[in-house]
């Protein structure tokens, strides 16, 4: 079901396109109304808040100074890279095995003590779409209406200068934190480009 924002209004949080509560980080394949894995079709919202995935979040506070001093390096994008910014190709960084798998052999082909009404699957990871994404604080959490039901996602990114809530940090990126920035201080700010269509 979707993420909902905590001190948006249930009706929104439900069937709107939330924005005004407190930031949230959700996976992308889950998080935005009506998105792959999101398989509520009642109009229910989720607690929103991301179970795994410990130390992100678009509120985290400033990081002043050096960020690889508190575990990470500029540009990171939680999921999609490794903290030190190399980038995956697929979702092997954000789900065991990838997140899916995709049938191999058609209707099995036995053996190996296998009945041959067993079909065989093979890891087949995303590649496009998959990530962690965030809400709030003025940030929406649903990019578009369908069919791709895209969210936003969050990157680490650090001013250059005096950043007010709300505005760009970095071109592309807002700050969503909730509190000012000053110069050299980082944030997970959150992408103002959807997110790509799940594939």
């Amino acid at each position: 079901m979707p993420a909902s924002l905590p001190g948006e209004t249930n009706a929104n949080n439900r069937t709107g396109n939330p924005s005004a509560g407190r930031p949230v980080t959700f996976d992308l394949l889950s998080g935005p109304k009506g998105s792959p894995k999101s398989t509520d079709t009642t109009g229910n919202a989720s607690s929103g808040a991301l179970a795994t995935g410990i130390g992100f979040g678009a509120a985290v506070s400033p990081i002043g100074g050096s960020i690889p001093k508190a575990g990470f390096t500029d540009d990171y994008t939680p999921g999609v890279t490794k903290p030190d910014g190399t980038a995956s190709t697929n979702s092997t960084y954000m789900y065991i095995g990838g997140g899916k798998t995709a049938i191999v052999s058609g209707t099995g082909a036995g053996g190996n003590g296998f009945p041959a009404s067993w079909k065989i699957s093979s890891p087949s990871p995303y590649t496009a779409g998959f990530g962690i994404g965030a809400a709030g604080n003025g940030g929406s959490r649903d990019a578009g209406a369908g069919p791709a039901f895209t969210g936003f996602a969050i990157k680490m990114v650090t001013a250059a200068g005096a950043v007010a809530t709300g505005a760009v940090v970095e071109t592309g990126f807002n700050n969503r934190a909730g509190v000012a920035l000053t110069t050299g201080q980082s944030v997970f700010g959150s992408s103002t480009t959807a997110s790509a269509a799940v594939a």
